[in-house]
């Protein structure tokens, strides 16, 4: 566990123990390099990846942790060789503060894959061996190749959930081609993430079908988001209904839960992408190999496909749905995570609020 400083130039939200119970905690930030950017941070989206780092769910927690890695905020401050930030520029952080930049990944622009592991916007260890700390936070310091313009105009609280959300469902949605206007797309779960998968799908021009457990989901999928169809994934004769007409299947689940069935709604060459971490992935080899059927993973993006997005939804005017929180509120919302209690994304109002 890392000593806890009680001190420092910033003021955040942490988790001292897997109780995840989260308070006000002083750190310092390192001031910027010569290629880094400051940044006031005015919002920070939730993320279930909040809940399972503060409660140390895969093991590797480091307390305190201040977790957040969908940050918006305001540029305070530039390093010597900045060039592409100004002060006063609206900027983005995702999931990731820097990586190797020198494989091939990174060479690519696809550093979330990078060969010595992208690290992590909060609880990796960093380059200059301190704990990295997110965006529960009024400040941020980061290398400008893992920071994002905003456009003037985008209404910001909405912005911060593309920077995981988003993108984690937008990158594979462009690599398997599920962009062709007519084809049918199919979007299992509906909090976040499958909520952007259902509006990206939309304004590719696809028919989208929601499958979901929750039958109370279905008037925010049909009335809300435009969904054209919703399914019960437990009812079987909706389900049988549904058998082979869907060209894709993006799959936002991350509990346990079965394969096949969703397998079977796809098409001959029908493609199946996972973006969540069940435990584990049973599936049939007789539904993939005399459907032609595919099975893929993703994890959100690089830094040139989350510009790509962000470009995207300013065009389009494709807007995440929030609840904006005020900082008090953050323990109450992370419960509310493990319940599905949550219309798609929470945003705590960082700039208002952490004081």
């Amino acid at each position: 566990m890392e000593t806890a400083v009680e001190s420092g130039n910033c003021l955040g939200w942490a988790a001292r123990d897997p109780s995840a119970t989260l308070s006000p905690y002083k750190f310092n930030r390192r001031e910027p390099l010569s290629a880094d950017i400051s940044l006031k941070i005015l919002y920070c989206g939730v993320c279930y990846a909040d809940v399972i780092s503060t409660r140390n769910k895969m093991g590797d927690s480091k307390y305190p942790l201040v977790p957040g890695h969908e940050i918006v905020g305001v540029v305070t401050a530039v390093g010597s060789d900045v060039a592409t930030f100004k002060v006063g520029d609206h900027v983005g952080v995702g999931t990731y503060v820097d990586s190797c930049r020198n494989c091939d990944y990174c060479n690519v622009r696809r550093e979330i894959y990078c060969d010595e592991r992208a690290i992590g916007t909060f609880n990796r260890i960093d380059k200059d061996g301190t704990i990295t700390k997110g965006g529960y936070s009024t400040h941020v310091v980061v290398h400008e190749r893992y920071c994002h313009k905003i456009p003037y105009g985008y209404p910001l609280e909405k912005a911060a959930p593309l920077l995981c959300a988003g993108i984690t469902v937008y990158t594979p949605m462009m690599k398997h081609n599920m962009n062709k206007p007519g084809k049918s797309l199919g979007v299992v779960g509906l909090g976040g993430l499958g909520h952007m998968a259902v509006k990206f799908g939309k304004v590719f021009g696809l028919k989208v079908t929601v499958i979901s457990t929750s039958e109370s989901k279905r008037t925010e999928a049909i009335n809300l988001l435009g969904a054209d169809k919703f399914i019960i994934s437990k009812d079987k004769d909706e389900m049988a209904s549904a058998a082979k007409s869907l060209d894709f299947i993006i799959d936002t689940a991350s509990g346990d839960h079965p394969f096949d069935p969703y397998l079977s709604l796809l098409k001959f060459d029908g493609i199946m992408v996972l973006v969540g971490f069940p435990s584990e992935i049973k599936i049939s080899p007789f539904l993939l190999n005399f459907g032609s059927r595919c099975i893929a993973g993703s994890a959100a993006g690089g830094t040139k496909d989350t510009e790509e997005m962000i470009e995207f939804c300013a065009k389009n005017k494709v807007y995440p749905d929030v609840e904006i929180i005020s900082i008090e509120y953050i323990n109450e919302a992370l419960e509310r995570l493990t319940k599905s209690d949550a219309k798609h994304r929470f945003v705590i109002d960082i700039a208002n609020t952490l004081k």
